[in-house]
């Protein structure tokens, strides 16, 4: 049945729509603070399995493959064409047996376009996933990590709460390199 509203309610609708893709999706169990943003393009396999907190985002075509439950913190973004997998087979048994564990990403993270984020994960509050970054490991509360296994680069300021998950930017937050 998902699938189905999904395909005829969700997917074709304008961007904007926020609120009536909260209201879809709530109508199947997902638990979607006020303000949230899902796009349009969003891929969600188990709505029952979702949480996401007051302005937080979910960007076009990101893929949200939760078998186990995805919580998402407030003013998180997940970022064009993430993949958060709840869910993997156990390559060294015989039947491959199907092992799921929950992903939580913190307030004020911002998993970065095209991240693939493991299951089991939890990502800190105002952590950063670099783009394209294969999350393996769980990242601690403002740490910068990169690369393919992620590990960690920088750590953001503790004051740093930039209102990711806020839209849209005014252009007077938008930052132009010089030269």
């Amino acid at each position: 049945m998902w699938q189905a509203v999904w395909l005829i309610a969700f997917l074709p609708t304008p961007v904007p729509l926020h609120a009536w893709r909260r209201l879809i999706l709530r109508l199947f169990g997902a638990q979607i603070a006020p303000l949230a943003a899902v796009y349009p393009s969003v891929r969600i396999w188990a709505p029952w399995n979702l949480q996401i907190g007051t302005a937080a985002t979910v960007g076009p075509g990101v893929n949200l493959y939760n078998v186990a439950p995805i919580m998402i913190g407030e003013d998180a973004v997940i970022s064009q064409g993430s993949h958060l997998c709840t869910a993997t087979h156990d390559h060294l048994a015989d039947d491959f047996a199907l092992m799921v564990a929950p992903i939580n990403v913190g307030a004020n993270a911002w998993v970065a376009a095209e991240a693939f984020i493991a299951p089991g994960i939890t990502i800190g509050a105002s952590a950063v996933i670099g783009a394209r970054s294969t999350v393996t490991k769980c990242v601690t509360d403002y740490t910068i990590v990169a690369g393919n296994p992620a590990s960690p680069i920088a750590t953001r300021p503790e004051n740093a709460r930039n209102n990711l998950g806020r839209r849209p930017p005014s252009p007077s937050h938008i930052h132009k390199p010089k030269g």
